[in-house]
């Protein structure tokens, strides 16, 4: 499973890297959507389980937060080239605010991995875990929505 992972990393990072070196942003958005497409379906997979809606599964727990550190873990810079804005390309919620305040946009991907290793580590020990390790994640998620991603519209 983690090979797969990895493979999916690597995989990601050339698509990506293409895409931007040939200034065709198609799909390096393909490849930023495929990436939150992967955290929200990990994600709607431990918080079933942190509800009670879906039962604990300890392996199945476990194996959703590594796909969220291994998604935590992908390079963002290619997936984000400049010019692939809200303002300056259809199809994308991403504000310019991802290049005027690239360090602050690093930063909260950072933040996501860090949170994503925390529920990594308690995934696998019960459903009583979930619960908060579900919210500091969310809590990262929302810190880069607020500021870098515009509202659905």
């Amino acid at each position: 499973m983690k090979k797969r992972l990895i493979a999916l990393v690597v995989a990601s990072l050339a698509f990506g890297t293409t895409a931007s070196a040939q200034d065709d942003f198609s799909g390096a958005l393909k490849a930023r959507k495929g990436q939150f497409n992967i955290l929200a379906i990990n994600l709607g997979i431990l918080g079933g389980m942190a509800k009670g809606e879906t039962p604990y599964d300890a392996e199945a727990a476990q194996t959703a937060a590594d796909t969220l550190v291994a998604v935590s873990m992908i390079n963002q810079p290619p997936l984000f080239p400049a010019g692939s804005d809200n303002m300056s390309i259809e199809d994308t919620r991403a504000q310019p605010s991802v290049w005027d305040n690239r360090e602050d946009f690093l930063a909260k991907w950072a933040g996501l991995g860090e949170a994503a290793l925390k529920i990594q580590a308690a995934a696998g020990t019960g459903q009583e875990a979930l619960g908060p390790m579900l919210g500091m994640l969310g809590g990262a998620c929302k810190a880069c929505h607020d500021n870098h991603r515009a509202p659905a519209g």
